[in-house]
């Protein structure tokens, strides 16, 4: 393929011809439902080719395009599963590999920032990618003292290609909300637009992994690779082989699902706590299981790339994260309320019903209440259809509730990891998680106990409400 197309026009007009892609084949179906084919059919059939355009474009053009993709495609397991199965191949794509940019191109690029004889750095460089992200791409190598090195390469022109595509998405981000149930595309794409600059600076990025790589050195449960050298465009690190999360998701052993949701909610809630900073890209292919565990060759370590978008947390998570999901938990409404007032989660000029802020918290914390919570999907499409859909109280109530900038990526990449997990369908034990790492939510065994049993008979009667409203919905 040509390099990565910088001139607005044309990205711009691949992206405008999406949503008359998707028009098109709108009238498509309904020809076919005309001439007697199955409604069921046809839609399965609109749902795939509609799946391969977007992507198929997001893919080769990088950039923004990409980076939203790479955002949406953690989020599939909120569709229902007959709209989920044509997008899950299309989405896991994006995940791994994009098309790679010319080797011409990544030869200019590392002898204009590395220097002329920028070969002799390395004892081996592969000019085939082993791996195409949304603003670079990453080769592999063996540096000059023998180590093997990852070489990320950013592609040229990718600011301008990430701002023009990210504005244009914008444009018509109300076509693309049907994609996510539940879920508002335009907040999402004016946060991508916000972190663009931090997305470009390799400084940056070296910072955080080598502050990650120390922090997290020796560890028995999660690896990051150290920064080997950074320059302008080129980023270098250590190499680690493993097994990319999408192939855990795809075809893992409920074992390894289970291992690998486990070590991500692990480094979820411990990295802000001992690095002071959140990785904030949490999808499936900044992530490897690698072998050799704290249980020996058998186990498995969680193995961390991709350190372009942090969150800068220098106490870790707020301390009010973990006060508002105990307090939530111990059934106490009036605290949660005045908690989500004082954080700015609920407006002074807005008066809700502290019970029903409660009811609408609870099913959606339903996981840290258990010692072991299984995610699935079917999970996450039910939290989707009861905040997505406009006959449920859920759905007004989240109206009235606002996100405050300073929680807006925490809430991102949280959300993000609970695809993820639900993705994999892993056995995770949150709650441990929680108690030792997210300030403000641990509290003395007797009054936990004492409080879980009054959440618990709350939430009982929380989703048997749920289950009397969803009839009568039905009905």
């Amino acid at each position: 393929m040509s390099d990565l197309p910088r001139k607005a026009v044309t990205r711009t007009a691949k992206l405008a011809a999406l949503p008359l892609g998707f028009a098109g084949r709108a009238t498509w179906g309904l020809g076919k439902r005309i001439v007697g084919e199955s409604a069921e059919i046809v839609g399965q059939q609109l749902q795939q080719r509609t799946a391969e355009q977007l992507f198929k474009v997001l893919g080769e053009l990088k950039g923004g395009a990409m980076k939203f993709g790479q955002a949406l495609s953690v989020f599939e397991s909120a569709l229902p599963e007959e709209v989920a199965g044509p997008y899950r191949a299309a989405l896991t794509k994006l995940q791994e590999a994009a098309p790679p940019m010319p080797t011409r191109t990544v030869h200019s690029v590392l002898a204009q920032r590395l220097g002329e004889d920028w070969q002799e750095l390395f004892l081996e460089f592969e000019d085939k990618p082993s791996a195409a992200a949304s603003i670079g791409q990453v080769h592999r190598g063996v540096w000059h003292d023998g180590r093997e090195v990852a070489v990320k390469v950013q592609y040229p022109g990718a600011g301008e290609a990430l701002l023009s595509d990210l504005n244009q998405l914008s444009r018509f981000a109300r076509l693309l909300g049907p994609l996510v149930p539940g879920m508002d595309i335009k907040p999402l794409i004016t946060e991508l637009k916000d972190r663009v600059s931090e997305e470009l600076d390799y400084d940056l990025e070296a910072d955080a992994q080598r502050t990650h790589a120390e922090v997290f050195a020796g560890d028995p449960d999660i690896v990051v690779p150290d920064v080997v050298h950074q320059c302008e465009q080129v980023l270098i690190t250590e190499w680690i082989d493993g097994i990319p999360m999408s192939e855990i998701i795809s075809k893992g052993t409920q074992e390894q699902r289970d291992r690998a949701g486990q070590l991500l909610a692990h480094f979820l809630f411990s990295g802000p706590a001992r690095t002071g900073l959140l990785h904030a890209d949490p999808h499936p292919g900044n992530f490897r299981l690698l072998p050799g565990g704290p249980m020996g060759e058998d186990d498995w370590r969680l193995g961390v790339l991709d350190f372009g978008t942090v969150d800068r947390l220098p106490g870790g998570l707020p301390e009010p994260i973990g006060e508002a999901l105990r307090m939530t938990l111990d059934g106490d409404a009036e605290a949660v309320y005045e908690m989500l007032r004082t954080e700015g989660f609920v407006k002074e000029s807005i008066e809700l019903d502290p019970d029903a802020v409660l009811d609408y918290l609870l099913p959606i914390i339903e996981p840290a209440r258990a010692d072991a919570f299984t995610f699935t999907r079917g999970w996450m499409r039910s939290q989707a259809a009861r905040i997505g859909d406009p006959r449920s109280p859920a759905y007004q109530l989240a109206k009235q509730l606002n996100l405050p900038p300073a929680y807006l990526l925490i809430h991102r990449v949280t959300l993000s990891t609970i695809g993820v997990l639900c993705q994999l369908g892993a056995t995770v034990r949150l709650r441990d998680e929680l108690e030792e790492w997210l300030v403000g939510f641990a509290v003395e065994d007797e009054t936990r106990e004492a409080a879980e049993e009054a959440g618990r008979e709350r939430g009982e009667e929380g989703e048997d409400a749920y289950e009397v409203e969803e009839t009568a919905a039905e009905a």
